[in-house]
């Protein structure tokens, strides 16, 4: 015995300029029927919250997958699978397309490898939040249902990154390490040495862990600390770039204009304001605002 939600959605061409769009949704649980052979032409996030199952490679080899997991079904790749048919499992999916998909791949969000489709999770919590989302916005007549739906695709990704069982519930700790020490005036090679690394193996980690080259992880977190202190404080420019590890001015300037799109001058024109008692860094709950007395 198995039961089946599902709906599939049409999303209009002015709606895929959203980047990505979702076509499905699905919630299922039991001795499901398998799926396949067969081929798609969109992605498919197939989250097992509970029980186990297989899934086929393309060469016909079986593998056993065992919950919380998930599978990744890509556009034009073979797929074969099905639930235990004795104990069954629970299910979730959901079909989605868009040019961003090119973009979450090739970050590490989605897994692409035809014979590697199964990723191991920690739990799938947040992923079944989201998904949710989705199923609650298919009601008939939903006029906002694209926008919803689309929302949440973007917010199921992130989730099933976290939820990855080879990511630390803490962070990667080699990107802490960067983190921490971004602001010293540190080569790429200097960081990676610091570590016991090779730059090519840090450059591997950073890859897997963000998505993206350690010089570009680095500049991001310089840069974002580098716009706190332009707009929150008022330190000469030069003091600006010495406090985020440039050491030429000049350089930090022409760095911070091609990858901003403004100077750093303007940048604070814009952003600039007086912060009383200084810029806070602490992260405040918003389920708990602190109170904000008026003057009446």
């Amino acid at each position: 015995m198995y039961h089946t939600w599902m709906r599939y959605f049409t999303p209009s061409p002015v709606h895929h300029r959203l980047g990505l769009v979702c076509l499905g949704v699905g919630l299922q649980h039991g001795t499901l029927p398998a799926v396949g052979p067969r081929t798609l032409d969109h992605h498919v996030a197939v989250v097992i919250h509970a029980g186990s199952g297989w899934y086929a490679t393309p060469d016909g080899a079986r593998h056993p997958v065992t919950a919380p997991a998930l599978l990744w079904l890509t556009p034009g790749t073979p797929h074969h699978y099905g639930a235990d048919p004795d104990s069954g499992w629970d299910e979730s999916f959901v079909d989605f397309t868009g040019p961003a998909a090119t973009t979450y791949t090739e970050l590490g969000y989605i897994e692409p490898a035809p014979d590697r489709p199964l990723v191991p999770l920690a739990d799938t919590a947040a992923a079944r939040a989201a998904i949710s989302r989705i199923a609650r916005a298919a009601r008939r007549g939903n006029p906002l249902l694209e926008v919803e739906t689309s929302a949440a695709v973007h917010e199921l990704l992130v989730a099933l990154r976290r939820a990855r069982a080879d990511t630390d519930a803490d962070g990667d700790p080699v990107l802490q390490a960067l983190a921490r020490d971004a602001f010293l005036p540190l080569s790429v090679a200097e960081h990676a040495a610091r570590h016991g690394m090779s730059p090519a193996e840090l450059r591997t980690a950073v890859r897997r862990g963000a998505g993206c080259s350690p010089k570009d992880y680095l500049l991001g977190i310089r840069l974002g600390r580098a716009k706190e202190l332009l707009a929150a404080t008022e330190l000469p420019v030069a003091a600006v770039a010495r406090r985020v590890g440039y050491d030429d001015p000049a350089y930090f300037s022409r760095l911070f204009t091609r990858r901003v799109g403004t100077a750093p001058v303007h940048f604070r024109r814009q952003q600039g304001r007086a912060v009383p008692g200084g810029w806070s860094t602490r992260i405040p709950d918003p389920d708990n605002p602190p109170l904000v007395s008026g003057t009446g």
